[in-house]
């Protein structure tokens, strides 16, 4: 749907405000208003007996519209806020704000919302409630919503669109952006953006929900994460520098084995759980270093990736070149993730340590059944742990996709000029 609706964003605009400024304003008041009357309504909805489930689902498919719509604009600004030099540092800037926003209202909110994390590290007397409740946390970001607008609106000035940008139509934008998927080193790139994380998905997924099942504690993983965030910071602007060059996605095609050597440490980590429960301060730092330096690959990545995206896309039509590569990266760390959850139930095979009503034994890898046994009062006795094998399975794939295909490939679309990237004027 972002990339249907991007097209729009592009084409239409008001020429006194900005091509950008004219979505990004608007979207931002109004994800502004509706933070603030969230967040005066949420805490009531969610203590009631029935959730109103289908209310829920619209204010956040419109929040989430507004978003997609406003990460649209953004990304087309960045192509041409920054000079052509400073141009691959907007990937830098994405990182650092996209994992600060990250950061800030997942990591933390979910930290200082839980009562553990909260009582464990900041309270002498525990207590039933998190230092930070979830209405609070929506209306103190609608207020940064309508400060940060207001700053847009008066002291941030836009370039007014050249005239060949004035008589883009929505139309000719679908054109444009369908020659340029047509492109045979775009297909290839594609390609690439839907399969090259293969190899992580597994650990993406499975592994933090391995360490918590086998009895890390939740707030000790959050504790990993915040102090994890300043690295990731750090790394980003470190990337960007290592990505400049004739070879910009070279320090990509690096962490991307590093990643792979990071996904069979996890498996490793997970195997040498302490069987009595007890997380050592040592296993709590292997974990530590483990998940710094998967960020640390995966910043490098993302970067990497973002500065080439930056290069060759085409600011005429910015927002919805950019949104087509995003999207076909973010999608290819989303569209193996539901075969990779379902493979790991699958292939694992545990019982309940409790006969069911019919004096049976059952098997616990399913959520029905593992509810069930906690109902009986049992415990489910993992036999095989689908976890290793789907893991292996992917990290193996990866590889094997990194010789034969993604190493290649990316040799070969570093060397074209980024000029190929996009249409000839004659061609718009």
């Amino acid at each position: 749907m972002k990339f249907l609706w991007s097209p729009i964003v592009d084409a239409v605009y008001s020429k006194e405000l900005g091509r950008r400024k004219s979505w990004i304003v608007p979207i931002q008041l109004l994800t502004g208003f509706m933070f603030f009357w969230l967040g005066t309504n949420i805490d009531e909805w969610l203590e009631q007996d029935q959730i109103a489930i289908g209310t829920l689902t619209a204010v956040f498919f419109v929040l989430i519209f507004f978003s997609a719509t406003q990460d649209i604009a953004v990304d087309g600004w960045a192509l041409t806020l920054l000079s052509k030099n400073n141009v691959s540092y907007a990937s830098t800037a994405q990182t650092i704000g996209l994992n600060s926003g990250y950061f800030l209202s997942f990591t933390v909110f979910l930290a200082f919302n839980s009562p553990e994390f909260s009582n464990k590290y900041f309270r002498s007397e525990p207590q039933d409630v998190g230092l930070v409740p979830l209405g609070g946390y929506l209306k103190f970001w609608s207020m940064m919503y309508f400060t940060i607008t207001l700053w847009l609106i008066f002291l941030k000035k836009e370039e007014r669109p050249q005239t060949d940008q004035n008589e883009f139509s929505i139309k000719s934008v679908y054109k444009v952006i369908l020659r340029i998927i047509q492109l045979p080193h775009m297909k290839s790139y594609m390609i690439i953006l839907l399969t090259a994380k293969i190899g992580f998905i597994a650990n993406g997924a499975v592994t933090a929900l391995k360490l918590l099942e086998r009895g890390f504690g939740k707030e000790d993983l959050a504790l990993a994460v915040l102090i994890d965030f300043p690295f990731q910071i750090i790394f980003g602007y470190y990337a960007v520098r290592w990505s400049s060059g004739s070879r910009p996605l070279r320090p990509w095609l690096w962490a991307y084995c590093a990643h792979l050597v990071c996904c069979v440490i996890a498996m490793l980590i997970v195997s040498s759980f302490p069987e009595d429960g007890i997380v050592t301060p040592a296993y709590f730092y292997i974990v530590l270093a483990t998940t710094v330096t998967t960020s640390f690959t995966s910043t490098v990545a993302f970067v990497s990736m973002g500065a080439f995206m930056t290069v060759i896309a085409d600011p005429v039509i910015g927002g919805t070149y950019m949104t087509l590569l995003n999207t076909l990266s973010n999608f290819g760390g989303t569209w193996p993730r539901f075969f990779v959850l379902e493979a790991v139930d699958y292939f694992t095979v545990s019982r309940c340590s409790v006969m069911n009503a019919e004096g049976e034994e059952f098997s616990c890898a399913s959520e029905p059944g593992k509810g069930l046994c906690q109902q009986l009062g049992g415990n489910c006795l993992i036999e095989q742990d689908g976890y290793y094998f789907v893991s292996t399975v992917c990290v193996m794939t990866g590889a094997i996709l990194l010789v034969l295909y993604i190493a290649p490939t990316i040799r070969y679309l570093e060397s074209l000029n980024p000029k190929l990237w996009k249409l000839p004027k004659e061609e718009n």
